[in-house]
């Protein structure tokens, strides 16, 4: 703790306490926001987790697809069979507010496969690593969402675990250290004024006194 260079005087005190009393309310709410961006965070983050289990079962299942339509086609004809697939897929972008931070919100819309290659210079595995490739975009969106999320929501705790810190450790400390300064120090010119009324006081009786035994 270290005490503030201020004057210990009443004025002083109040204005301290003023803003000591903001600094315990700013505290308040920081420490509430830090609560829920932690539950938030840990909600995102398991369900992230989820989603990137999810994706990679489902890429080994479309890549597996894929080696077995190699094998019995060829990859050169595999290529060929996927530079004419046109499917039209569409990602949109949007945003949501969480407690002052801008949370993305990703949807994806995968185009039906359908029939995409012919019968001659395919296999059934062609269809099914198509299917599975476009089946995992939406997987894909879900999981880009909740990670930038968890970034985001990471970032914003980092920040607010900072000020929390700063005004528990620092700011909060110091203010009361000086306060409490500043009392004693009031408290000790009450008593050196009493004391210097006192002493007046006794030797006024003690002239009094003294002018009166002359007289």
């Amino acid at each position: 703790m270290v005490k503030l260079n201020v004057a210990p005087t009443k004025s002083s005190y109040l204005a301290l306490a003023r803003q000591l009393e903001f600094a315990e309310e700013g505290f308040d709410l920081l420490e509430q926001k830090r609560q829920i961006l932690i539950f938030e965070l840990m909600s995102r983050l398991g369900r992230a987790r989820d989603a990137e289990r999810r994706v990679a079962e489902a890429m080994a299942r479309a890549f597996a697809a894929l080696h077995d339509a190699s094998l019995e086609i060829g990859s050169a004809a595999v290529d060929r069979a996927a530079v004419g697939v046109r499917l039209d897929h569409q990602v949109e972008m949007a945003e949501q507010a969480l407690m002052g931070i801008r949370i993305p919100a990703v949807s994806v819309a995968a185009e039906p496969a359908g029939v995409q290659f012919g019968v001659v210079g395919t296999s059934a595995n062609t269809d099914v690593a198509m299917r599975r490739f476009v089946n995992v975009l939406e997987l894909l969106g879900e999981l880009a969402e909740l990670e930038n999320a968890v970034l985001r929501l990471a970032r914003e705790l980092r920040k607010t675990q900072r000020r929390t810190n700063a005004l528990s450790k620092i700011f909060i400390p110091d203010y009361t250290e000086t306060l409490s300064y500043i009392v004693s120090s009031l408290e000790e010119r009450e008593r050196e004024s009493f004391i210097i009324m006192r002493m007046l006081k006794d030797r006024l009786a003690r002239a009094v006194e003294g002018s009166g035994t002359h007289g």
